[in-house]
């Protein structure tokens, strides 16, 4: 189970939908080592503890969306049921929902990978910014380059006086 927190491991669970970093509910199970119908069950129990900006069900676009893209998802087109998926919070939630020693540790290490994952876009924004600094200076300087190049190329093509013969046509007298 712990290869599948790997960071690398992770980002491949982590999905966007409605403009959140969502996990879907049978990646949760098999990481919780349960089934994907006993954690749906918990988490309809305490569906009070779950707004909907921690935990909502997919529409049947999004889930045809994971099938269609994901290979290791196919298995949802024989489902009826729509995944639910769960937000950084609903995944905290989900620690007081599902209460074995396993479900803690889990919910430790996913908690850990969520806080890497966003340090890791904040730092990618930093970066961004840095490139599209460095790209304006770079852009500035190649237009000075160019400039110079030119005024050069004007100032021979001005400045010197042709010299040597010239050479006047001959007429061919036959």
């Amino acid at each position: 189970m712990k290869d599948l927190l790997t960071l690398q491991g992770f980002e491949t669970l982590v999905f966007e939908f409605r403009g959140r970093k969502v996990l879907l509910d049978m990646d949760l199970a098999i990481l919780y080592e349960t089934e994907t119908k006993k954690l749906k069950q918990q988490v309809r129990r305490n569906m009070s503890r779950f707004p909907s900006d921690f935990m909502f069900e997919l529409e049947d676009e999004e889930k045809q969306y994971l099938i269609k893209n994901y290979l290791r998802l196919s298995n949802l087109k024989h489902s009826s049921a729509s995944p639910m998926v769960f937000t950084e919070q609903g995944v905290a939630m989900l620690s007081s929902v599902l209460t074995s020693q396993k479900a803690i540790e889990i919910n430790i290490g996913i908690m850990r990978a969520f806080a890497h994952y966003r340090t890791m876009l904040l730092e990618s924004k930093k970066l961004r910014k840095e490139i599209k600094s460095l790209d304006i200076k770079l852009d500035k300087a190649f237009k000075y380059l160019l400039s110079k190049i030119d005024d050069l190329t004007d100032q021979k093509a001005n400045a010197l006086p042709l010299i040597g013969f010239k050479q006047s046509k001959r007429e061919d007298k036959d």
